[in-house]
């Protein structure tokens, strides 16, 4: 269970969640609080009906949707692909600046970048390619949130003002919220953590408990790391202090925490693009395999998807910050298709289920929401064009 809830933590707290965090909170400031917490609802609606309906059935999302319409999985997983690899060429960027900023400048960020694209290459080639997962995701999401949290108290943050805006704000920008929900759960990142627990075989209608449990706690830990960071950006805007529109959120952690701040914002930011890396590159590849692919094929598979990401970056050179916020956008029109199919299964496949029948308040609870991303997907396209502008 601790592996699968940090892989799909981890797999949400990426470059593009710090970066896209951060801006947002400069833009919006204590109202963004209410962007995070209908977020955070939204990602619980979804999870609760993705875990426990795939773990149930004991197939990952591409075959689930095989079973309803023939191809229509593999026509999911060329999208979740094509997210996972968007989302995958900013992380690896993100730890290019990560150790960057750990080293004070003297590593090249494309040279950081490529190190770290060797280190998550290695995990996928050891014998024991899913404990080293576990265990990898495990430590670097408890250090993110460690260090999150000391910037967050030595930011001294505005709580109160908040926590008002959380129930009532003072703006409301639905562009902002699909990129948070596509950021914390569109593209591959909902499916991670489910994906991890079916290949450990917890699947079945005795497992909803747990698979509950699972999905729940995930979301738990992705909103604290997503609180924190609000909170520690949120206290050193409250000073008036203007932020770098360039690297916001290292700029973020040097206001809060002096030069230990630069630093610490350099581990976070490593520590992110690598479980990122991790987390894209897994659930990725499981929508293109089926169950029981010669694992030793799949590693490979894996680490031709990390190269491919690493060549796009090292050539392309794209502006990270721009590249990050888009990609979580380009995930927010994803997770509508993905989650259709999933509710699909729930409401009018039973046969797949198992004899387990969803129950019918989190099915309506995840139409309506599914609608919901339906439109501000639909909303966010014409957004897309602007965010390079």
């Amino acid at each position: 269970m601790i592996g699968a809830i940090f892989l799909m933590a981890t797999s949400a707290i990426g470059p593009g969640f710090l970066t896209q965090t951060s801006v947002f909170t400069v833009q919006m400031g204590a109202a963004f609080a209410f962007a995070i917490l209908l977020s955070i609802i939204v990602d619980i609606a979804v999870q609760l009906n993705v875990w426990r309906i795939l773990g149930v059935s004991g197939m990952r999302a591409s075959e689930l949707a095989n079973e309803i319409l023939p191809g229509l999985g593999w026509v999911l997983a060329v999208l979740v692909g094509i997210g996972g690899l968007v989302f995958n060429i900013g992380n690896i960027a993100g730890t290019g600046l990560g150790i960057q900023a750990l080293t004070a400048g003297a590593v090249d960020p494309k040279i950081g970048g490529a190190l770290s694209a060797i280190i998550a290459i290695v995990v996928f080639l050891w014998k024991r390619a899913g404990a080293a997962l576990d265990v990898i995701v495990g430590i670097l999401g408890a250090m993110m949130i460690l260090l999150m949290l000391y910037v967050a108290i030595s930011s001294n943050p505005p709580v109160a003002d908040a926590l008002r805006q959380t129930v009532a704000p003072e703006r409301v920008d639905f562009n902002v919220i699909t990129t948070l929900i596509g950021g914390s759960i569109g593209g591959y990142i909902v499916f991670a953590g489910v994906h991890r627990l079916i290949d450990a075989g917890h699947t079945g209608p005795e497992n909803v408990d747990y698979l509950t449990r699972s999905s729940v706690t995930g979301i738990i830990v992705t909103g604290v790391m997503r609180v924190l960071l609000f909170l520690a950006v949120l206290g050193v805007v409250a000073t008036g202090v203007a932020l770098s529109k360039d690297n916001t959120a290292a700029d973020v952690f040097y206001q809060a925490a002096g030069d230990f701040g630069r630093r610490a914002f350099g581990l976070v930011l490593w520590a992110a693009g690598l479980s990122s890396v991790i987390g894209a590159s897994f659930t990725s590849i499981s929508f293109l395999t089926k169950q029981g692919f010669d694992p030793k094929k799949r590693g490979w598979l894996t680490v031709v998807f990390i190269v491919i990401s690493s060549v796009v970056f090292l050539v392309a050179g794209s502006a990270p910050q721009k590249l990050l916020i888009f990609a979580g956008a380009f995930n927010g029109l994803i997770l509508p298709i993905a989650f259709a199919v999933v509710l699909w299964a729930g409401f009018f496949r039973k046969d797949l289920l198992k004899g387990w029948e969803p129950p019918k308040w989190t099915l309506i609870i995840g139409l309506v929401v599914l609608v919901g991303c339906v439109l501000m997907g639909w909303a966010s396209i014409s957004k897309l064009p602007s965010i390079w502008a």
